[in-house]
């Protein structure tokens, strides 16, 4: 006998009429047994919820959704803050809740937090204490009210950031007083995969086998071409509630694919809308039963991957002359490209095979308007002389902190020797090659330093 949550008399109709759409003899007897209460007149109670025993092998009843939506602010002033934080692979999420005193509105007013890292895969048994420091806050959608997610990051007993903390190292970068100057912009564009649960096969294909071939689906409407739409039209709106600086979402070139962008933002603050808004859609996608996956390439074949495209501008690129910036920039990237690859997310070899709008992982390009190279430059940057650019080599399961950081670093921070700089500025003059294959503008590739 299972005991199953009921409420009030005025939704037992409602319920019975949801399950009288189902045909197993399960939900038929809690149909008839809801009905029958119904005729026979519910006893009279002050509870909103009554306990009603149901013989039941494969079905349950959710009645917590009132007690889920309760506003506690008439009774208490205190409030739910989830700590929320990266896990031992780098691109997990882990989160846990804690009551605080009363509203807050800065991350100074948390308090640190510790956890159990040899259960993240961060620490060992011996000594599997890991403290959380909260960095940023946003509102939470889920719980409402004046309740926080609180983005933190990871340290030792002695304060010393652990290996997976990537956020420290991005924080340095981005409190150099020569980045600060540049007021470094960045708008990230997130593409991410659903999966039916119990398959892992992307929604919306057809279980064993494949839809139509790519086309019909990017940007696409109508039911046998856009699958998960309602996921991410709860997650736009999630993030919008939450804070996030989240502009725009587009159903992706393979079906079951999508895609949401964040900024402008500043610096640091870039990476920590990207990593809340991932947890808001994994928490979305738990909740609807679909698997959420940032798999670079999750179907092999002639199939686009996922990736993380980066688009970013410094101060002096959105100004007059800025276009002489960012080639500058370019060629600063070139000379690092193996650097950036090895930091762009695991998995990304199978992603960037010079297909499906990428270019080869083992080559440096650049070309205005061209998909196929690594960066792309507008066509309004270049018409308009200033303006930014878009690295399209990080994959979906980057981690936005190492890439945002290293981004501002090659192109403020670091400085190459004039004889590589010199080299690497003659082949972007003299390589310009037309990618006859797909028609696209000319990409101009660069000579990698051995």
């Amino acid at each position: 006998m299972a005991q199953i949550l009921v409420p009030s008399t005025q939704w037992k109709m409602k319920i019975a009429e949801i399950y009288s759409t189902y045909t197993t003899p399960t939900t038929s007897k809690m149909s008839s047994l809801l009905l029958r209460q119904n005729k026979k007149g519910a006893p009279t109670s002050s509870n909103k919820f009554q306990v009603l025993a149901i013989k039941s092998e494969n079905s349950t009843i959710n009645r917590l959704e009132n007690l889920l939506n309760l506003d506690i602010t008439p009774y208490t002033n205190k409030i739910i803050a989830e700590y929320i934080w990266i896990g031992g692979t780098g691109i997990d999420m882990r989160s846990k809740s804690r009551t605080i005193p009363s509203p807050v509105e800065h991350p100074s007013e948390i308090p640190k937090w510790n956890y159990d890292g040899s259960s993240t895969g961060q620490t060992t048994g011996v000594d599997s204490e890991v403290y959380l420091y909260p960095q940023a806050i946003f509102k939470d959608p889920f719980r409402g009210g004046d309740n926080i997610l609180v983005i933190c990051d990871s340290y030792t007993q002695e304060g010393e950031p652990i290996p997976t903390n990537k956020r420290h190292g991005a924080a340095e970068i981005f409190s150099h007083p020569k980045v600060v100057a540049e007021v470094p912009w960045f708008g990230i564009e997130q593409e991410y995969t659903l999966l039916q649960k119990n398959v892992k096969w992307p929604l919306g294909w057809p279980l064993g086998g494949y839809p139509g071939p790519q086309g019909p689906y990017y940007c696409g409407t109508g039911a046998d071409k856009s699958f998960g739409r309602d996921i991410a039209d709860a997650h736009y709106k999630a993030c919008l509630y939450a804070g996030i600086n989240i502009s725009g979402t587009n159903g992706e070139v393979m079906p079951g694919q999508w895609e949401y962008q964040v900024g402008p933002c500043v610096g640091i603050e870039a990476a920590d809308h990207i990593w809340c808004s991932r947890y808001i859609l994994e928490r979305i996608t738990e909740q609807a039963g679909v698997v959420l996956s940032f798999d670079p390439k999750p179907i092999e074949g002639d199939w686009n991957g996922a990736g993380c495209h980066t688009n970013f501008s410094t101060k002096s690129m959105r100004e007059d002359d800025g276009y002489e910036v960012i080639k500058k920039a370019i060629i600063n990237l070139s000379l690092r490209h193996k650097e950036h690859i090895s930091a762009y997310g695991e998995g990304n070899e199978r992603r960037l095979t010079g297909k499906h709008e990428t270019t080869n992982i083992d080559t440096f390009s650049w070309g205005v308007a061209n998909r196929g190279c690594s960066i792309r430059v507008g066509r309004d940057t270049e018409k308009n002389g200033k303006g930014y650019m878009e690295d399209r080599r990080p994959a979906s399961n980057m981690d936005p902190y190492v890439v945002t950081a290293l981004l501002a670093e090659t192109s403020i921070l670091w400085e190459p020797t004039l004889e590589a700089e010199a080299l690497a500025a003659q082949n972007t003059s003299l390589k310009a090659k037309k990618n006859h294959a797909t028609g696209l503008p000319p990409c101009i590739y660069v000579d990698l330093p051995s």
